[in-house]
């Protein structure tokens, strides 16, 4: 029950990702309806057997004005996977301005990474050019399909005609 359904608008675009029990019910009460559903397991209940959904639609269009990726820790972590960006460590990690926020480097997308706590100690205030350090990957800011796609942890092989695959991945 803890399966994670992709939930696109109207027009086929995707929205969200919800849990299973949520998605069932939008079906189930007509307010979406079921465009892919698991070939692997079905929902039971005493006297019927449901499809198991794994994309649904929307019936009605929801017009969702900002469709951005929230700028937050956690979902910094996620673009970098979890990652040191100057060594490559998984462990005690912590936020890095590339350019130091005493040099007017703004806390955004673009200039924020993930490093370990003794990378960003020996970068200090100073960039990391200066400093002779190099980035794995240089920041940027995903696109809601992107995130959905790469960072959310699920995609389903049945999201695909929506979301993309992670191999058409643009950096």
């Amino acid at each position: 029950m803890s399966r994670k359904v992709l939930v696109l608008n109207q027009d086929y675009s995707a929205l969200t990702i919800c849990s299973m029990p949520k998605a069932f019910l939008l079906v189930y009460l007509n307010k979406a309806e079921l465009v892919a559903e698991s070939t692997t397991e079905k929902l039971h209940s005493i006297s019927q057997t449901f499809p198991f959904p794994s994309v649904i639609r929307l019936n009605r269009y929801v017009y969702f004005p900002y469709k951005g990726v929230m700028l937050s820790r956690q979902n910094i972590f996620k673009r970098d996977d979890n990652m040191c960006q100057y060594c490559g460590s998984k462990d005690h990690l912590t936020l890095d301005h590339v350019m130091p926020k005493s040099r007017q480097g703004r806390t955004s997308w673009d200039n924020l990474i993930t490093a370990c706590k003794y990378c960003n100690s020996k970068k200090g205030d100073h960039t990391p050019e200066e400093v002779g350090m190099t980035l794995k990957r240089r920041p940027f800011k995903p696109s809601f399909v992107m995130f959905l796609r790469n960072f959310s942890g699920i995609l389903d092989q049945q999201w695909i005609p929506f979301v993309g695959s992670k191999m058409e991945q643009i950096v």
